[in-house]
């Protein structure tokens, strides 16, 4: 990891509107306050900044983005699953931002790695997450989204229906049963959507955030990074955007298997490979609109899904510690532990895992990990780890929860975790001014999806 490309974004505008004279200024534009232990220190509510001319500020808002992962062993999603998807998303303690990582939305056999992609795995889960979320807060009879999906590559495109900043045309027509009337009923909007074999990322966004701020700059990139390296599967599909002045990056992964000493080098080298493959190229239609290009680009990075560490402990004394539930003297063996101090993910944070570990477990509808004494016959012996991981990395991100959820669908437990972001908002106070958004050229096209690939 290069850390000295990761430059705030934030900073985009700021030759408009920083001040000339910084000596007095407790809120430099230049930075952006990073959440830390006292909240009381670090986090001001509501600030702004004047710029030189007093004609605009600066505000911070706050988002509540809702990052999830879930290895679902190669099953498609089935009508029950309901239940267990909303307990997954927590929906009682709605998020601004939902973005759901999966690993294996189909089996990893040589049909689907070599094969041509099938949206169809990609598209049920859509659905059912749409339904899930607007079933809570908006109409359940109808599809989640303005368009079908029709392939696996999906992002939130700005134009005719931008969230209709101005009023919704007077023409109306009764939407048939699976259509939607824009604007009008389903809460949440799918913004980006990528699949790679069987690694799959869906971002979705309430409406209102639509028409109150400017969401720009939406696109995917996919690295594949399994079987002699350029497999897909193994690797990440990543989601860049803009929001108003802030970048976000989510990148979902799902890395090398394996509990043996060393298998952890093999996720590793996976790990700089994403990070050096992941790219948002600028396009023509950009014009001045400065989106970032590589992960480390972006203000607020999200990395989560299968990331596969291990325990560097012997199985038995593994499972007495489980059986304590001494989550802190377990994690004094764990893989990724390590590269968090000292390693590939250096300066990432990630929450206190107080949960046990979500893999693996013996089969569907058991509450039992696979192996250990007496094992069954045919059953693999592995020793219980926490392969399922939310990371972070940037200023401006505060943790409100992680845990991980029980459904039985799979051998994998699904996790979660609710952050509280920061977002820029620069905002005119002379009547006059026309909205920043106005200025600075937000564009999107059809055409703003990458993906890597190597013949």
């Amino acid at each position: 990891m290069d850390n000295e490309n990761h430059k705030s974004r934030t900073g985009r505008f700021w030759p408009w509107f920083k001040r000339k004279d910084k000596r007095s200024d407790p809120f430099y534009l230049g930075e952006v306050t990073d959440w830390g232990d006292d909240e009381d220190d670090d986090y001001l509510d509501d600030f702004s900044v004047r710029s030189a001319d007093d004609d605009s500020c600066l505000l911070t808002n706050e988002l509540r983005v809702f990052v999830g992962t879930w290895n679902v062993a190669g099953r498609s999603p089935v009508r029950s699953l309901a239940v267990d998807v909303d307990e997954w998303l927590n929906l009682k303690d709605a998020a601004d931002i939902y973005v759901l990582g999966f690993q294996e939305i189909v089996p990893l056999i040589a049909r689907n790695v070599i094969g041509a992609e099938d949206p169809t795995e990609a598209t049920n889960w859509n659905l059912l997450i749409g339904k899930t979320l607007n079933d809570k807060y908006g109409c359940p009879w109808l599809t989640p989204m303005l368009n079908p999906i029709t392939s696996d590559n999906y992002h939130y495109a700005k134009g005719a229906e931008s969230e209709r900043r101005d009023s919704v045309s007077s023409q109306t027509a009764s939407p048939r049963r699976g259509q939607e009337q824009p604007g009008q009923c389903s809460r949440y909007k799918l913004m980006a959507s990528k699949k790679m074999v069987g690694v799959f990322i869906s971002v979705w966004m309430k409406r209102d955030l639509l028409t109150r701020y400017c969401v720009s700059s939406v696109k995917v990139c996919s690295v594949a990074c399994g079987i002699m390296g350029y497999l897909g599967n193994k690797g990440s599909v990543s989601v860049s955007m803009s929001i108003e002045g802030t970048s976000f990056c989510f990148i979902a992964a799902h890395l090398a298997s394996g509990e043996k000493r060393g298998d952890e080098g093999r996720r590793n080298h996976q790990v700089s490979e994403i990070f050096k493959r992941t790219t948002f190229p600028r396009l023509p239609e950009d014009g001045d609109n400065l989106h970032p290009l590589t992960i480390l680009g972006h203000d607020r990075i999200f990395w989560f899904g299968d990331l596969n560490y291990r325990l560097y402990l012997d199985d038995n004394l593994a499972r007495q510690l489980i059986k304590k539930q001494d989550w802190r003297a377990l994690q004094e063996f764990d893989q990724l532990e390590r590269e968090l101090d000292d390693g590939v993910f250096q300066g990432w944070k990630e929450g206190n895992i107080e949960f046990a570990p979500t893999y693996k477990y013996s089969s569907s509808n058991c509450n039992r990990y696979s192996g250990g004494l007496p094992s069954k016959a045919g059953e693999k012996q592995r020793t219980p780890a926490w392969c399922d991981r939310i990371l972070w990395y940037g200023k401006g991100v505060k943790q409100l929860s992680y845990f991980r959820s029980e459904s039985k669908f799979s051998d994998h437990r699904p996790v979660s975790s609710l952050f509280l972001t920061q977002i820029a908002v620069v905002k005119p106070t002379n009547p006059g001014l026309s909205p920043l958004r106005s200025i600075i050229p937000t564009i999107t096209t059809p055409n703003q999806n990458v993906s890597i690939s190597v013949p």
